[in-house]
């Protein structure tokens, strides 16, 4: 099977080459492989990066494409990497992780079985080794600081409702039409729900496995929880069946505060104590899960903070998304770019079809002939 694996980078000149170098160390045959690298607009040496890359591998692999992204988002660079990729599968891989030796490997196994979408576990690593990093660590890892997704920490093969480093086949992309390039964070929910409205099954593996970094200081962390809270309010406009209940408890959370501050000011305070009280309480005891079987220091006593800091980013990020909603969404009912893919796609199988139509109608009259 033939498969492109595609990777979309902005100023990932850190980054980019460990991934590239964990692409050279595949254990999948590289003449089977057409690797897709787009720059989305990098004002460092990312494109540089992958240009290198292209003339120094480009006749060890299948083809090696670069391309650019002038949409600069994600959601419009995977549609661009759609467009472009000529194989029978596209894998996508995010610049800012780590895939072992066998990731495609085994995306390709699953998808022997059977399935027309596949996908593994995501768990998260911290680019340096330090104290502050492993606690910043401990907090994303854990239950309660990041998400209870499947794909990150589901450990058994089932079928579920998004995934992480995806593989799709073509007939899915066909079908479904690209990703909505209105939407910032939440593309992959859209995705993968319409895949799912298609009928097709999101089949999650254990075997396959790969690595995302976490923001390197706790400013970032914060603020990638801000935004992603934030697109979450959002797309409550245009796609709310795509989000899962979970997402919407630190927005509860923040909403708790504000109601039981509102009371107690207004002479009813058991209600916020009660509140702050369950809150900590379970924040402590989420922090001793968290640091169970790790080697102890005292920043670690600053978990539980950590976890407030998290879930309020989020919370306030999702107020944010939800007040701006109503204006947003007037204007983004529908996405163009989802069709367009679509017929793009389309238009290359009829090509294809009518090239191979062609190709036997010659053949045929060239037997003719000869007889």
């Amino acid at each position: 099977m033939n498969i492109s694996l595609c990777v979309i980078a902005y100023n990932e000149e850190n980054y980019l080459p460990g991934l590239l170098r964990d692409v050279m160390d595949q254990d999948y045959p590289h003449k089977k492989m057409e690797i897709i690298l787009i720059d989305s607009g990098s004002g460092d040496q990312t494109k540089r990066i992958m240009e290198q890359f292209r003339e120094k591998n480009r006749d060890s692999f299948l083809d090696v494409l670069v391309a650019d992204n002038p949409g600069r988002i994600l959601s419009c660079g995977w549609n661009v990497a759609i467009t472009r990729f000529t194989t029978d599968v596209i894998m996508r891989v995010d610049a800012h992780s780590h895939i072992p030796q066998s990731f495609v490997k085994s995306q390709v196994e699953n998808l022997n079985r059977g399935e027309m979408v596949s996908g593994g576990m995501r768990p998260v690593i911290a680019e340096e080794e330090s104290p502050w990093a492993a606690t910043l660590l401990m907090a994303e890892e854990s239950m309660f600081g990041s998400s209870v997704s499947s794909f990150r920490r589901k450990g058994e093969r089932a079928y579920v409702k998004s995934i992480f480093h995806g593989a799709y086949r073509r007939e899915v992309l066909e079908r479904t039409g690209g990703f909505r390039e209105d939407l910032g964070r939440t593309e992959d929910n859209e995705f993968h729900y319409r895949i799912r409205r298609q009928g097709y099954r999101l089949s999650m593996s254990p075997d396959i496995i790969s690595y995302q970094y976490i923001r390197p200081n706790l400013r970032k962390m914060c603020r990638q929880k801000f935004g992603n809270g934030y697109w979450i309010g959002l797309t409550c406009g245009v796609c709310p069946g795509c989000l899962s209940l979970y997402y919407f408890v630190p927005w509860a959370f923040t909403a708790g505060i504000l109601l039981t501050t509102v009371l107690c000011f207004a002479g009813f305070p058991w209600l916020s104590l009660v509140m702050w009280g369950a809150y900590w309480l379970l924040a402590a005891a989420m922090a001793l899960l968290a640091v169970r079987g790790h080697k102890k220091n005292i920043r670690q006593f600053l978990l539980p903070i950590l976890f407030f800091l998290l879930h309020m980013s989020y919370g306030i990020g999702t107020w944010a998304g939800l007040v701006r909603m109503p204006f947003w969404r007037g204007k983004h009912r529908e996405c163009p770019s989802v069709e367009r893919v679509r017929e793009i796609l389309r238009a290359k199988r009829n090509a294809s079809q009518q090239a191979v139509s062609e190709e036997a109608r010659d053949a045929g009259g060239q037997i003719g002939g000869d007889v």
